[in-house]
């Protein structure tokens, strides 16, 4: 039994849902997005609220994920989805080169440019050292947090580095001298 897919998703004002039958296309302020809906699962539209209904319980692993998907969709394009980053290391920044290219120096011989994708859009703060990725895609917005992450990954030995705003990091203890 899912208990996620039999959930509603409210449709704020604002947005609009086109059902098809192999797929949803919602429209709203920040953008427009589809989601393919996976074999055996249809949504269909009851005032303001979208339902998600499976053939049969052979799409049971399927029916959460699809009302996850089109959930997300509708939140993205009504209110959008953030990722924060922090850069943590002694001269290591970013700047934006237009509203294209993320330059960043994180420690290496050279600068780093990051052509930033469509649909997602990079802020820098006044110290350069907080990125905020926005969208209305989420996996889109993780995903481009997560490259820029494995940049230069945290280091637990000096704790420089890309993260996320809010990670916490178990720092350990270098080698001791030999005597």
């Amino acid at each position: 039994m899912s208990r996620i897919g039999r959930k509603p998703i409210p449709v704020p004002a604002g947005v609009k849902v086109q059902l098809q039958p192999t797929a949803v296309s919602v429209q709203g302020p920040k953008g427009n997005l589809q989601v393919d809906l996976p074999r055996g699962i249809t949504v269909r539209q009851k005032d303001d609220v979208l339902l998600a209904e499976r053939q049969n319980d052979s799409q049971a692993a399927f029916h959460g994920l699809a009302r996850s998907l089109v959930a997300n969709a509708v939140r993205g394009v009504s209110q959008g989805f953030s990722k924060d980053l922090d850069i943590i290391g002694v001269g290591f920044r970013a700047e934006l080169k237009g509203k294209a290219t993320l330059v960043l120096t994180l420690g290496f011989s050279h600068p780093i440019e990051y052509p930033v994708p469509p649909g997602v859009e990079i802020a820098v703060d006044n110290r350069q050292t907080h990125l905020t990725v926005r969208g209305a895609d989420r996996q889109r917005v993780g995903q481009v947090a997560a490259e820029l992450r494995s940049l230069r990954p945290p280091d637990p030995y000096k704790n420089k580095g890309v993260r996320y705003t809010g990670e916490r990091l178990k720092k350990k203890v270098g080698k001791t001298g030999a005597k």
